[in-house]
């Protein structure tokens, strides 16, 4: 039996029909979930067991609440590829590709998803990246579901445009390559090549 008050907190940030399945992985693999403030450089994270700490994983707390769980699968996945594997595969090799696949599909087939974000899905899981900002279709489509979002993104201003991003540094729009955009850093003068997701702070031209 779930305890009644951790399941109510996970509801907080979980999309429904999610609490139960999530919060049974947390008792049985006695998983210390940590949801924490944003972070620039990932979504969530997983760190196997030591000899004083067992499985641990953390999730930006921000997200809302498809992010959330998709964030939360990619960790499990990668939990559950150590306890079978010890280390010996690829982080993101084809069993952890696998045991995604899998897990994303338990949700999938309960109808936790809206039906724009079910489909992109079922459609990115042969091809799955890292993390779902390597699918630009499914972060786009996730984007929809982001209840705080404010400003707008390096896809929106138009070529030449200087702009600020979260991480502080200032860049001017120079074009698009196939997917990310090609981007000068004026403070180091060097290109860069920018998410078209990337959240822009300010337009300064």
């Amino acid at each position: 039996m779930i305890n009644q008050g951790f399941s109510a907190s996970l509801r907080d940030f979980l999309p429904e029909g999610s609490v139960e399945i999530v919060s049974e992985w947390l008792v049985n693999y006695k998983i210390s979930l940590k949801i924490v403030r944003e972070r620039n450089t990932k979504l969530g994270d997983y760190r196997c067991p030591s000899s004083l700490k067992g499985h641990r994983i953390s999730v930006n707390g921000n997200m809302n609440p498809y992010s959330f769980l998709i964030t939360l699968v990619h960790e499990m996945a990668h939990l559950l590829v150590w306890e079978k594997y010890r280390g010996k595969v690829y982080p993101h090799g084809k069993e952890w590709k696998q045991t995604y696949a899998d897990l994303i599909l338990e949700f999938i087939s309960a109808r936790v998803f809206p039906y724009d974000v079910h489909v992109v899905l079922e459609n990115s899981l042969l091809k799955t990246k890292a993390n779902s900002y390597g699918n630009i279709k499914l972060s786009r489509v996730l984007k929809k579901y982001d209840l705080k979002e404010t400003g707008s993104l390096v896809e929106d201003v138009p070529d030449n445009t200087v702009f600020k991003l979260q991480n502080g540094l200032t860049f001017k729009k120079i074009r698009k390559n196939r997917i990310r955009y090609r981007c000068l850093c004026l403070e180091n003068k060097r290109i860069y090549s920018v998410h078209p997701l990337a959240k822009v702070i300010s337009v300064l031209n």
